[in-house]
């Protein structure tokens, strides 16, 4: 009887169940085969997270979409750029204003250069409108087209002096009136010399944010109702600072640097410049790539290095 049972164990233990018959062998070969596809599998995906491939914006998208799309890329700038400023350096309204008109056609850095002879010359609306025009033209000439903008600022100086008794007026409809004075020169002044907040359209805030499919419109009136309608009047004036920060440090106009741009899984046009990470952090400028800033005045707050005088090495 036991000799029955044991024989029957002993056929039970080598004859394979029906589970045990369907499973493949577990070989030493099978077994690294295995792994190996495990680890493929779980490689692909995280291979492809750091080369994110542009947000697709669905054809016909609704406002509310957009709206959410625009929202969450300025909150992203604003960790990246929590020290966002203007980058002219300025003292009171009327510097402010003075170094805008001089920053058309050239760069905030060479104005910041230029503007401290400028003002220690003319300090006030009424002796800038005194001023002898050939004697201005030579203090601005780095700025290039400085005879146009010498025009400009002997002629809205006058009228600071003859209209709003030598004081930058506060409202858009008289800023507007000034010679040489458009909305983005209005609203750089009223956004950060009044508090009064305002969205500056210049090249790189135009180049963006049709980039990032907020608009296709060119004309910068157009953009900027576009853009007021996105955001609470409350963000205009941050935003236009962090969108152009990200235009002039990262999102460049001819070779943007998508591989080491901090929103590219948000950007429904990455891709349009260098990806690789390596070469992308090469393109980096301004405090980004560990080079100097645009002011010579910094504000206390920016990491960066301040920029150099004129005729500094």
């Amino acid at each position: 009887m036991t000799s029955s049972k044991s024989g029957a164990r002993a056929k039970a233990a080598k004859t394979p169940t029906k589970a045990s018959a369907e499973a493949p062998a577990k070989t030493p070969g099978a077994a690294k085969a295995s792994k190996t596809a495990k680890v493929t599998k779980s490689t692909r995906p995280a291979k492809a997270a750091k080369v994110p491939e542009a947000v697709k914006v669905p054809k016909g998208e609704s406002h509310l979409a957009l709206v959410r799309r625009a929202r969450r890329i300025n909150r992203e700038l604003a960790e990246v750029y929590p020290y966002a400023h203007p980058e002219l350096d300025f003292r009171n309204p009327f510097e402010l204003l003075v170094a805008t008109v001089l920053s058309a056609q050239t760069t905030d850095l060479r104005v910041n250069q230029t503007t401290p002879a400028l003002f220690a010359a003319y300090p006030t609306p009424e002796d800038m409108a005194a001023a002898v025009p050939e004697e201005m033209e030579e203090l601005i000439r780095p700025t290039g087209f400085f005879r146009a903008k010498t025009k400009s600022l002997l002629g809205l100086s006058a009228a600071l002096r003859d209209d709003f008794g030598g004081e930058v007026p506060g409202r858009l409809e008289d800023l507007v009136k000034l010679p040489g004075v458009g909305r983005k020169t209005a609203n750089v002044v009223l956004g950060n010399a009044f508090g009064v907040p305002g969205i500056t359209v210049d090249t790189h805030f135009g180049r963006l944010v049709r980039r990032w499919k907020w608009t296709d419109e060119e004309d910068p009136v157009k953009v900027e109702a576009v853009v007021a309608d996105i955001f609470p009047k409350s963000e205009w004036t941050m935003l236009s600072h962090r969108v152009i920060f990200h235009g002039r440090r990262i999102c460049h106009s001819r070779k943007p640097a998508c591989g080491a741009c901090p929103i590219a899984p948000l950007c429904p046009s990455y891709g349009e410049g260098e990806t690789d990470p390596e070469k992308a952090r090469k393109l980096l400028k301004y405090e980004m790539g560990g080079y100097p800033g645009q002011r010579l005045s910094p504000p206390p707050d920016f990491p960066g290095k301040p920029a150099p005088a004129l005729g500094a090495a």
